[in-house]
C-alpha cells in the first residue's frame, strides 16, 4: 500500500478513493463511526505526507567517486582516449561537463574529507599524505557532513565503498587501534582488533543511515567488509593485496568492485520508491591498486590491466544508471561522476602512452603532484530537466563545492561554521551564472605543498612537483630551481613556462591570498574560524641528488 500511495498522482487518487470508500462504508458497519473517521483521517495524513515527499522538488543525489582515474581516462573529456567509457560518456551527453574542476588534494584521504565536510582538509591534523586502515577518525563527530545535512532535510543517506577517513577499531583488551597513519609497515596491533565489536566514529556516526564498505584503500589492511558498524566476518587469516595484514577468509580483492556495485544497486532499489529522497555516496576502490579486473574484463582494453579496470569502473557506472532507469527515477535524480585525484603511476603510464592514451590528457603530472594532472579531475553532472544535456562549462569549481550546492538545492539552513570553504555552483549548473562561482581555489600535493588559483593564474608555493613526478622531492636536485612556480593556465595549461620572475607583483598578491585563506579559517564570507592545527604555508622541500633532465 505504501509503495502505491507514492506512485503517480492519478493512481494515488484511485487508491485513496477505494480506501476511504471501503473504510467509511462496508467496514463502517462493523465499527463505530468515530473509529472509521479516525482511520480515514490517519490515511489522509499519510497520503498528504507521501505525496509531499514526492512533490517537494528535492532530487535524489548520487555522488560516484572513482579512485585514481585521470582526466584523460574519460572519453567525453579526451577525444583521443583509447579506453572506452560509454556509461560515463552518457552522463556527459545528458548533463554538464565541468572542465576546470579540482580536488583539494592530489591523494585520496584529503579529497574525501573536503567533499563530505565542505572544508579544506589541510585545516585538520592531516598536513600531508593519507591515513591508514587502522587510523582514528579524521572527521570529528560534531562536524556537520553533507550526509548529516541532507538527513536533516529528510533524505535517506547511504555510503557504499572505500571510506579512508579513519574510524575507531576497538581492541580486544580495551582501547582503540591507531596506526598513526603509518601503513608502510604492518600495524602490530592489527590482530588485537576485536572484529566482532562495533566500530565508532565511522559513517553511521557522521550522518549516514547505512554503510557498506572497507576502512581504507584496497591495498591497506584489514581486509574485511563492514556493514554499518560491524565487520561481516572476522579477520582470521593473513592476506596481502600488496600489504600484508588481517583478512576475512572469504575476502578477495577481485570481488570488491562487483560487491560494491551490487550494494549500491541494492540501496537504489530499496529506496527508489520510498517516501524520502535519497543520497548515495559511492566512493569506489578502483581503478586504484590492486589493479584487479574480473575475468569478464581482463584484456578488454587491449592495453593493460589498468585499461581493463577502468572499463570495469565504467560498467559499474552503467549498472547505477540502469538501476535508475529500471526504477523509473532517472528524471528525479542528480548524479555526479568524479575522481579523487589524477591517474597513478601504478597504471603503468608508459604502456598507456605507448598505446596513444594520455591518462591525464594535456595536463602535467599525475597523482600526488601539485601540477594539474594531480588534482584537475573529471566532474560531470546530470540532472534531467534542470541541466542542459551535452553542455560544458569552464567555470572554476572544487569538489568541496558540492556541499554548498546541495544546501541550496535542499533549502537547508546550516550553521555559520559549517562548510566554510564551499561555494555553490548551482547557478552554473542551471545555466544561470553570469560569472564563475569562485575565482580562487587551493590544492595540495602529497607532501603538503600548496598551490592557489586566481582566475587563470596558478601559484605553486614550492619548487618541483611536490609529489612523484619530476622534479621529485628527495630524489631530484632542485637547487637551481626558483622557490615557487607561477603559471598562466589560460595560455599554458600544461604548466611548462614558469613566469615567477616576470610577475613579482602577482606572486606577492597570490601569496597574500594564500595567507588569508589560512588565517581566516575559511574562504567564504563569515566570521573567522579556527584551524585545528597551526599551518605552515611554505613547507620545506627535501632536495635530492639526481640531475634534472632538460
Amino acid at each position: 500500500m505504501h509503495q502505491l500511495l507514492v506512485s503517480a498522482p492519478a493512481c494515488r487518487e484511485r487508491i485513496w478513493h477505494r480506501l476511504t470508500y471501503g473504510l467509511l462504508t462496508t467496514k463502517a458497519v462493523a465499527m463505530s463511526g468515530a473509529m472509521a473517521v479516525a482511520i480515514a483521517m490517519l490515511l489522509q495524513v499519510f497520503w498528504v505526507s507521501a505525496a509531499h515527499a514526492q512533490s517537494s522538488g528535492h532530487p535524489n543525489m548520487i555522488f560516484i567517486l572513482a579512485d585514481d582515474q585521470g582526466f584523460g581516462d574519460v572519453g567525453a573529456l579526451n577525444p583521443e582516449s583509447k579506453i572506452p567509457t560509454p556509461n560515463i560518456d552518457r552522463i556527459a551527453a545528458e548533463g554538464m561537463i565541468f572542465g576546470d574542476a579540482h580536488t583539494s588534494s592530489s591523494v585520496c584521504t584529503p579529497t574525501r574529507y573536503s567533499i563530505l565536510t565542505g572544508r579544506y582538509h589541510w585545516r585538520t591534523r592531516l598536513q600531508k599524505g593519507v591515513l591508514g586502515g587502522f587510523s582514528p577518525p579524521l572527521i570529528d563527530r560534531e562536524q556537520l557532513t553533507i550526509a548529516g545535512m541532507l538527513k536533516q532535510q529528510g533524505y535517506r543517506t547511504g555510503a557504499v565503498g572505500k571510506w579512508h577517513l579513519g574510524w575507531n577499531w576497538p581492541l580486544k583488551g580495551g582501547g582503540l587501534a591507531d596506526d598513526a597513519g603509518n601503513f608502510t609497515d604492518a600495524y602490530e596491533k592489527g590482530w588485537a582488533v576485536d572484529y566482532e565489536a562495533e566500530i565508532q566514529g565511522g559513517p553511521v556516526d557522521l550522518g549516514f543511515d547505512e554503510f557498506f564498505g572497507i576502512s581504507a584503500s584496497l591495498d591497506m589492511p584489514p581486509y574485511v567488509y563492514v556493514r554499518d558498524r560491524v565487520p561481516t566476518e572476522k579477520a582470521t587469516v593473513e592476506k596481502a593485496f600488496h600489504r600484508k595484514g588481517p583478512a576475512g577468509e572469504s575476502f578477495e580483492a577481485v570481488d570488491v568492485l562487483p560487491t560494491f556495485t551490487r550494494e549500491a544497486v541494492r540501496f537504489i532499489d530499496s529506496h527508489a520508491n520510498g517516501d524520502k529522497p535519497f543520497f548515495l555516496y559511492f566512493p569506489l576502490n578502483a581503478p586504484h591498486t590492486p589493479i584487479v579486473p574480473t575475468k569478464q574484463w581482463r584484456g578488454k582494453s587491449g592495453i593493460n590491466d589498468y585499461g581493463d579496470f577502468t572499463m570495469q569502473v565504467d560498467a559499474t557506472v552503467g549498472e547505477v544508471l540502469e538501476a535508475l532507469d529500471r526504477n523509473k527515477i532517472t528524471e528525479e535524480t542528480l548524479i555526479i561522476f568524479t575522481t579523487d585525484n589524477g591517474c597513478s603511476p601504478a597504471a603503468k603510464i608508459g604502456q598507456l602512452e605507448a598505446a596513444g592514451h594520455d591518462q591525464n590528457y594535456i595536463y602535467r603530472g599525475h597523482k600526488a603532484d601539485i601540477y594539474d594532472g594531480g588534482h584537475r579531475v573529471p566532474f560531470i553532472v546530470r540532472w534531467p530537466g534542470k541541466v542542459k544535456p551535452g553542455s560544458r562549462t569552464e567555470h572554476l569549481v572544487g569538489q568541496l563545492d558540492f556541499f554548498a550546492t546541495a544546501v541550496e538545492i535542499s533549502g537547508a539552513d546550516v550553521p555559520g561554521d559549517a562548510a566554510g570553504d564551499s561555494v555553490s555552483f548551482l547557478k552554473t549548473l542551471l545555466g544561470k551564472a553570469g560569472s564563475p562561482p569562485r575565482r580562487s581555489i587551493v590544492s595540495q600535493s602529497i607532501g603538503g605543498q600548496f598551490a592557489i588559483r586566481d582566475g587563470d593564474w596558478k601559484l605553486c608555493l614550492c619548487p618541483g612537483s611536490g609529489g612523484w613526478s619530476q622534479p621529485r622531492p628527495g630524489r631530484d636536485d632542485m637547487s637551481s630551481l626558483p622557490p615557487m612556480q607561477l603559471y598562466d593556465l589560460g595560455s599554458d595549461p600544461g604548466e611548462s613556462r614558469n613566469l615567477i620572475e616576470q610577475h613579482p607583483e602577482r606572486v606577492a598578491k597570490m601569496t597574500a591570498m594564500m595567507r588569508e585563506a589560512i588565517d581566516r579559517g575559511r574562504t567564504t564570507p563569515g566570521e573567522t574560524l579556527d584551524n585545528d592545527v597551526d599551518i605552515v604555508m611554505v613547507k620545506p622541500v627535501r632536495n635530492g641528488k639526481r640531475p634534472l633532465k632538460k
